[in-house]
């Protein structure tokens, strides 16, 4: 059913995405250890969530925080994530009696007390303007990036090329540009991603993507690196299309932390070998989120505790 209401929702994603959500977020000890840290409401309210549909079960860590916290979830959730999403509240329920009157799914949140919205750059400016008069967390666009040595292990590429296509890229924490020194030489990093071709290359919406994209490129006469699924060109900005993977090149540690300073606001995560960048998430982690590691860096759990 999810895949039947959204194309990009193949079985291998959805599967993945839940899979990170047992272990990650379900799991007793991890959740025990992340509730120590907080307070729970006494005086519990209705927090309206508009979610987003971009990856698989991508709203399901607000709804948890909403539960845990105490309040009443009154959840908007996306045309393009409704059936897993619906499934899951509702096995939530099933498992837990208490929640069966602390979960809503709702066209219209107007009656909740305080929002959480997740959107593009465009709609985030509408929920800022319909949610002001209550509190809220608006969120905008962003994206990962990664920092590369030269030095990177076949197996640290390897899981490079999981933060790159997982999703087909279309998550907040996809990879979707590389900081390389000057003179990196691509060709290890193509070697490796070798083995998603069969995959990609044969999803038609993706490579639809692939195809337009390429011919942009092209007509505009633009330097690329291209082997036949996804293409590498240098630039400054930091989201790129589909099927396109931006860099850029940094001199020494210096230059590289100005150019990261200078795109904080749309980071969500850094991948890297954390010995060497501190505090960037490891190849191949991305999209393996823990409870702590919030949308936006902002502490959706403190946001609640504090209504």
């Amino acid at each position: 059913m999810a895949r039947a209401r959204n194309g990009w929702f193949v079985p291998e994603n959805t599967l993945f995405s839940i899979e990170r959500i047992a272990s990650n977020y379900l799991d007793e000890g991890k959740l025990n250890s992340f509730l120590n840290q907080y307070e729970q409401v006494t005086n519990p309210k209705k927090i309206g969530v508009v979610m987003a549909g971009n990856v698989p079960a991508v709203g399901f860590h607000d709804a948890l925080c909403v539960l845990l916290s105490g309040h009443s979830l009154l959840a908007k959730l996306s045309k393009d994530d409704t059936p897993l999403m619906f499934f899951l509240l509702e096995t939530l329920k099933k498992l837990e009696p208490e929640f069966k009157n602390a979960i809503q799914i709702v066209e219209r949140i107007n009656e909740a007390d305080a929002y959480i919205a997740t959107g593009s750059d465009n709609t985030a400016r509408y929920f800022e303007y319909y949610f002001a008069q209550k509190p809220n967390i608006v969120r905008k666009n962003r994206t990962a990036v990664a920092v590369l040595d030269g030095d990177e292990s076949p197996e640290e590429l390897s899981g490079l090329s999981e933060d790159i296509f997982r999703y087909f890229g279309l998550g907040c924490r996809n990879v979707s540009k590389l900081y390389v020194p000057k003179g990196y030489d691509f060709s290890k990093l193509y070697e490796v991603i070798e083995e998603k071709r069969a995959f990609y290359a044969n999803h038609h919406k993706y490579f639809n993507n692939y195809e337009y994209n390429r011919s942009i490129l092209l007509v505009n006469q633009t330097p690329h690196f291209d082997n036949g699924f996804v293409m590498f060109t240098e630039s400054e900005a930091m989201v790129s299309p589909l099927s396109v993977v931006y860099y850029e090149n940094y001199e020494d540690i210096s230059h590289l932390n100005t150019l990261l300073e200078n795109h904080t606001e749309k980071i969500q995560c850094v991948v890297a070998d954390p010995t060497k960048v501190p505090g960037a998430v490891p190849f191949g982690k991305a999209q393996s989120p823990g409870l702590k590691e919030y949308a936006d860096g902002v502490d959706t759990m403190a946001f609640l505790s504090s209504l």
